[in-house]
């Protein structure tokens, strides 16, 4: 080769004079030379990589796969027939409503917009543009108003029928739909939340056939998630559910690609499945298992709660026991119960205090005041004995002439759950404190319901209720709501309270209705009904790994799912351009 340099190499200028010079050092500076070319070497190295740490940023990635466990089994993936958490879970992954939450407020999901008339009796929805079902098959308002309308057939037996009676539909085109309400009823929006079921599958199968289609356990949304695989156990069960994200969905693509639920019976059983590392995350746990697993630091996952409105109390029946009209024993029980105590050793913490039956008023700083001062075991005992109740044997009694001595004892019915019978239990010991006779009634969830609170026989009830995000507390105390299946079981009347609850469904100004709740509010105070106890909390055990996890605003365990298209589990670093660039 002759020594004219090829196109394709690089060679440094003098470099044969400075290999001359290398070989002439002696092994020592042979040594040393070596020593400082790699020193040298990486020095850059390091401050290569500081430079590409000051100048890039760490980002959501796609993909990864959330092994989430579940306590329960899915009977109807079903938005129209969804009961359970778990079928509720599922669905709100699989399919898409009109409208969905999004920071606590509702904004338009499959609706690109919507509007509602002056006199609050019409709500005119557009769809968006090429809405697809995860199978391909375009969405239109032939399936909103067939979603509808399953909603509202009687043979169906829909959960939600109550939440669309006396509502027309009213299909304007196959993007635009309206519904024409008979009355005003400003809470109607969150109804608009629910799953739209595809007409093209549904329209096949009879009412009669409704709650036992496959596609009750095979479904088929339009929703950031589609069902790609489902394991089921030599009965036909179904043990586990694969979802990954669908490419079909109008919205932004989550970056989890995949979420497999696996299906537990009982807490335990997903508790050690979550210790072993079968499961990434468990939701819905009980505040004895939250507690453990956020003390336990060691482990790759993290608690997270969030307030749910879900208010405890125990319901005074006055038709029942005579001894609740006394509004003397009312007040003497009310002031008898230490809640910090319930919230401490009943949830662990996981609750909040409540004196009222609004969870979002009850808990302001002021009430919370009002409340450590008012508790008091002896100022209800001074109470008592101011209007003659004397205390024989440790329990009060009063005479009266016309049917003899009334004896303070009653009884507590509530469900077989570990959470209400130790709050029960506490209860019990704060009333037999007071001087009270308290018998405990625990009954199986069918049972309880079936032949306690339908048939509304029982003293005094545990019980807790589920106040939806639109507030409405019209079926817990509207003298309407009195008797099955309405939720009024502390059996409460007054007209001033139902002319409130009215027009509380009847104003969509917030300020008025805010105004008005607090009416409400301070007249079921006056009242006591119910001793109001607690609200609970929402746990989450999430893989640490999880980000942009945000619980908030939650009414139900699957209102988690409302910002999972944020959730990412991988990273990537990218140069942010932002340092390079004017602002």
């Amino acid at each position: 080769m002759n020594d004219e340099q090829s196109p394709h190499e690089l060679r440094l200028k003098r470099g044969s004079h400075i290999l001359n010079y290398i070989r002439q050092f002696s092994a020592t500076e042979k040594v040393v030379f070596g020593i400082c070319v790699i020193a040298a070497a990486v020095t850059m190295i390091i401050m290569a990589a500081r430079l590409n740490n000051q100048f890039s940023i760490e980002i959501p990635a796609y993909g990864g796969t959330l092994n989430e466990g579940v306590i329960g089994l899915p009977r109807s993936i079903n938005p129209v027939l969804a009961l359970g958490d778990v079928d509720r879970d599922l669905s709100a992954l699989i399919y898409s409503g009109l409208t969905k939450y999004s920071n606590g407020k509702i904004v338009g999901d499959l609706a690109q917009s919507f509007n509602v008339s002056a006199d609050g009796l019409t709500y005119t929805f557009k769809l968006r543009p090429e809405l697809a079902f995860h199978d391909g098959t375009p969405l239109t308002t032939d399936d909103v108003a067939f979603t509808i309308q399953k909603i509202q057939d009687p043979a169906v037996k829909s959960p939600r029928r109550i939440d669309w009676t006396d509502v027309t539909v009213n299909v304007i085109s196959p993007t635009e739909i309206r519904f024409v309400l008979k009355q005003p009823y400003s809470p109607f929006l969150t109804n608009t939340v629910i799953g739209i079921l595809p007409k093209h599958i549904w329209g096949t199968v009879s009412d009669e056939q409704f709650i036992f289609s496959q596609y009750n356990i095979e479904p088929v949304g339009s929703g950031p998630y589609r069902v790609s695989s489902i394991i089921r156990d030599n009965g036909g069960v179904p043990t586990q559910y694969k979802l990954t994200s669908s490419g079909e969905y109008y919205s932004k693509k989550p970056y989890i690609k995949t979420i497999v639920f696996n299906f537990f019976p009982e807490e335990n059983a997903a508790l050690n499945a979550l210790d072993q590392g079968a499961i990434d995350s468990v939701s819905g746990i009980s505040p004895d298992a939250g507690y453990r697993l956020a003390t336990d630091s060691a482990q790759p996952y993290t608690v997270l709660s969030s307030p749910l409105p879900r208010t405890f109390s125990v319901f005074l029946n006055q038709d029942q026991n005579p001894l609740f009209a006394d509004k003397v024993i009312r007040q003497a029980l009310d002031m008898s119960i230490d809640r910090d105590s319930l919230i401490k050793n009943v949830l662990k913490g996981y609750g909040n205090p409540l004196t009222g039956p609004t969870p979002f008023i009850s808990t302001t700083t002021a009430i919370r005041a009002g409340l450590a001062a008012s508790t008091s075991i002896q100022l209800a005992q001074s109470l008592l004995e101011k209007n003659g109740w004397k205390r024989t044997l440790g329990v009060y009694g009063k005479k009266n002439q016309k049917t003899g001595t009334t004896t303070l004892a009653f009884d507590i019915y509530t469900v077989d759950s570990p959470d209400l019978k130790q709050a029960a239990e506490l209860i019990k010991n704060a009333w037999t404190a007071l001087g009270a006779q308290v018998t405990i009634k625990v009954y199986e969830g069918t049972d309880f319901y079936q032949n306690i609170i339908r048939t509304r026989k029982y003293d005094a009830l545990l019980f807790g209720e589920v106040i939806g995000k639109d507030r409405d507390l019209y079926a817990f105390w509207h003298s309407s709501q009195r008797k099955s299946p309405g939720l009024n079981v502390a059996m409460y009347t007054n007209a001033k309270a139902d002319k409130l609850l009215d027009d509380i469904r009847a104003t969509s100004d917030e300020d008025a209705r805010a105004l008005k709740y607090a009416q409400f509010d301070q007249l079921i105070r006056a009242d006591i009904p119910a001793i109001f106890l607690y609200t609970s909390d929402f746990i989450y055990a999430v893989p640490k790994s999880l980000g942009n996890v945000k619980l908030a605003s939650m009414t139900s365990s699957a209102d988690r799912w409302s910002g999972v298209t944020q959730w990412y589990l991988e990273t990537e670093d990218v140069w942010n351009i932002n340092l390079f660039t004017n602002k």
